[in-house]
């Protein structure tokens, strides 16, 4: 009762406080939106969990249980961090590409790239022949560039055809283009582990799917089953888009840096 009189008793709200409150509200509401259908949300349920424990062991003055869960928090924190750092990297890739930020950045369509880019798909689609392309925007991605073949030539139709023919020995893996540039082939992709994914996808597509989860590229996929083309961003994918979406969709959203890092990028040095 004391604890229920001390409630009553606190200071009328002001316009701080309920902007404190509506930050706090949002800020909560994109953490569950980020780790929604992933293995973090379980983690949240059993933090949760925990907390409601501390709290009811200090309501019925349960020593033993506070004790415990005093001393087990720090390593429970530990945990997390070596558990879900794929999460948490995620997370935060995800608040760097925030759409407000796009704001200060200048960049043009390289349409050239991008039409020798679709001719090939188109090609590759035709012939069933399996392909994946990653198309860097802001973040890089050399990590992924130095577990392949690096080649730093310029995007052409005969070598994308080249480099996906089934007998080649860099069909195997993904194609990360740079601007105008191929930077490599044959890369090592982490495969996305999304539950909710549709069991017909192929390694491929979970590659696209698993990259783009950490990172702002965009991934172009051939099936080589159906022929069908796709693309990915943030995690989605579209499936079965026609040449003339998927001309739309790359002219809207790859775009390549300043002529002069462009050439940085092409030597290497970013």
């Amino acid at each position: 009762m004391a604890w229920y009189s001390q409630f009553l008793q606190r200071p009328a709200l002001d316009w701080w406080d309920l902007l404190d409150i509506g930050i706090v509200s949002i800020v909560i509401y994109e953490l569950l939106k980020l780790i929604r259908g992933t293995r973090a949300m379980q983690l949240a349920v059993g933090i949760a969990l925990v907390v409601g424990l501390f709290y009811l062991s200090l309501g019925l003055q349960l020593e033993t249980l506070n004790w415990v869960i005093r001393n087990i928090t720090g390593y429970l924190v530990f945990a997390a961090i070596v558990l879900l750092q794929a999460d948490i990297r995620r997370a935060l890739t995800h608040l760097g590409r925030a759409r407000w930020l796009r704001r200060f950045e200048r960049q043009q369509a390289d349409d050239d790239a991008i039409d020798e880019l679709l001719v090939a798909v188109r090609r590759l689609a035709a012939q069933k022949v399996g392909a994946l392309i990653i198309i860097e925007r802001r973040i890089g991605v050399r990590n992924f560039i130095e577990s392949g073949i690096p080649l730093d030539a310029r995007l052409t139709y005969d070598l994308l055809i080249a480099i996906f023919q089934p007998a080649s020995p860099l069909h195997d893996g993904a194609v990360i283009v740079q601007g105008d540039r191929v930077a490599a082939a044959a890369c090592f992709l982490p495969l996305s582990v999304n539950p909710r994914l549709s069991r017909d996808l192929g390694s491929r597509h979970r590659a696209a799917l698993g990259v783009t989860e950490e990172n702002d590229a965009v991934a172009v996929v051939v099936s080589e089953q159906t022929g069908g083309m796709s693309i990915v961003l943030d995690g989605e994918i579209e499936r079965h888009v026609s040449e003339d979406q998927l001309r739309q969709r790359l002219r809207t959203l790859v775009t390549v840096r300043s002529n002069w890092l462009s050439r940085m990028a092409s030597r290497g040095e970013v």
